[in-house]
């Protein structure tokens, strides 16, 4: 009888190891009774594959194609809207106006004048486009002057609706949509003027608006806190939804997040673009005889808490709202004025045909 020869062992393959500078997550380890087990959704991985470096892959084609942010400031002149903001991104990037000079004349109407530029901090590079609205609240006579603003904001609507539907669309289509819109409210110490509440009920269903008190270094600290709750009042009787709006809080976390800045809004701010020394240190500030109000001091006002809103927390989700509410809200009504039609020209300098696609063949945003 012949001896058995046992089976060969092959050896299992070695498990790659984990790059060094990827930084260790929780996620590869499941925790919990039963995790990764069967019903629990997922599986447990035998070794590193490299998932969380999508997060390192998005940043690095994102910090290539540079970010585009739209701000529209609106509000009677002498606020100081172009130096806050301009205080806000530490640059030159909004028109310098303090008022008007007596060789100019006040517009007769709203205009709608806006600036680009690129800034770039820590590698990061942001197309920054400021539009200001000149000869709004200026008149004797403000009836319907929010309208030509509204009609603005529409247009850059239409004008990315129009590119998203172009057969040969291009790769990425430029942004001119309004990301945020800046309300500046008078110090008055008082209430709401009509045309506040007229404007802001207006343009709160088209755009992101967030309101701010100008020029809050007029206002004591009583004054000032009776005047913000105040303001909210108004804006809850009239019905008025500034951003965030709570209908659109993802979680517990946002909701948490996001109430403490409804609680805080709307800011009462002060901008300034020039330096004063205060305990041995160079800070922006408005001086006056009393002394310095320090811009970025939030014991003075609330401007440091309006910049990391606006930028270092909500900045894409004030783009995100943008696309995924105001602009699809645009969009679903031109298809239902439409029939589920968009009609585009041929050309641009004559009407040779019309090209029109049924919502159902109108490609997807990428």
């Amino acid at each position: 009888m012949s001896e058995m020869v046992p089976p060969e062992v092959r050896p299992k393959p070695a498990v790659p190891a984990k790059p060094a500078h990827v930084v260790p997550s929780s996620a590869h380890t499941p925790h919990g009774p039963g995790a990764g087990g069967p019903g629990s959704g997922g599986s447990t991985l035998l070794g590193y594959i490299g998932i969380d470096t999508i997060i390192e892959q998005m940043r690095k084609k994102t910090m290539k194609t540079g970010f585009d942010f739209n701000i529209m400031v609106v509000g009677h002149s002498g606020l100081g809207k172009s130096t806050l903001v301009n205080t806000l991104f530490k640059s030159q990037v909004s028109r310098k106006s303090a008022g008007w000079s007596r060789d100019e004349k006040i517009p007769k109407t709203v205009e709608i004048k806006s600036v680009s530029h690129v800034i770039e901090e820590g590698g990061v590079k942001m197309k920054l486009t400021i539009i200001d609205t000149p000869g709004f609240g200026d008149q004797i006579n403000n009836n319907n002057c929010w309208e030509p603003i509204e009609k603005y904001i529409n247009e850059q609507y239409e004008k990315f609706l129009k590119e998203e539907v172009n057969i040969a669309r291009k790769k990425r289509i430029p942004d001119t949509r309004v990301h945020c819109c800046l309300y500046f409210i008078s110090p008055t110490g008082h209430s709401l003027r009509q045309l506040d509440i007229e404007f802001m009920k207006h343009l709160s269903r088209v755009v992101n608006l967030i309101p701010v008190i100008a020029k809050s270094d007029t206002l004591t600290p009583d004054e000032k806190t009776d005047f913000k709750q105040r303001v909210r009042k108004e804006l809850e009787i009239c019905g008025i939804e500034f951003y965030p709006q709570k209908e659109f809080d993802e979680d517990t976390e946002d909701k948490s997040d996001n109430d403490k800045i409804r609680e805080a809004m709307p800011f009462a701010v002060v901008g300034s673009d020039k330096e004063y020394q205060v305990n041995s240190k160079r800070v922006l500030g408005r001086k006056s005889p009393w002394g310095v109000v320090e811009v970025e001091n939030p014991n003075h006002c609330e401007f440091s808490l309006l910049r990391d809103f606006l930028i270092r927390s909500h900045l894409q989700d004030l783009k995100e709202v943008t696309h995924n509410i105001h602009y699809e809200t645009y969009r679903a009504k031109r298809l239902n004025d439409n029939g589920g039609y968009i009609y585009l020209a041929m050309s641009d300098h004559c009407m040779l045909g019309i090209l029109c696609f049924p919502v159902e063949f109108v490609p997807s945003a990428q």
